[in-house]
């Protein structure tokens, strides 16, 4: 089953905190329904800005327990190496999990019409 690694922050990037999930947007779902949970209104943790996808429960977990360690400079480095500008990777994976999602698509008008011949 695969396991995510991700840091996510606050707006002002004051705070990085790294967690371990088996699904992501599950997860940034309950931040986002919890914004005081952790810290107060102005400190919510709101961006995702670095994650790893990684295969098995005993790999994520090694890796959790090495990034937990890193210092903030570390972890800015980590960071910045795949996501130089912040940005939030939050509007990505909604847009991707988006187009796993095959949508219903409407039947084609020709296929209900009866074709006529003269």
């Amino acid at each position: 089953m695969k396991r995510f690694v991700y840091i996510i922050t606050d707006r002002n990037r004051k705070n990085l905190h790294v967690g371990l999930c088996s699904d992501l947007m599950k997860t940034i779902q309950f931040y986002s329904e919890m914004p005081t949970l952790f810290f107060d209104n102005a400190q919510q943790l709101n961006r995702l800005v670095y994650f790893e996808e990684i295969n098995t429960e005993e790999q994520a977990m090694e890796r959790f327990k090495v990034v937990s360690t890193y210092t903030r400079p570390q972890k800015e480095k980590m960071i910045r190496a795949v996501n130089a500008d912040w940005i939030d990777l939050t509007i990505g994976l909604k847009y991707e999990n988006g187009l796993r999602v095959r949508p219903q698509l409407r039947p084609s008008l020709n296929a209900n019409r009866r074709v006529m011949a003269f």
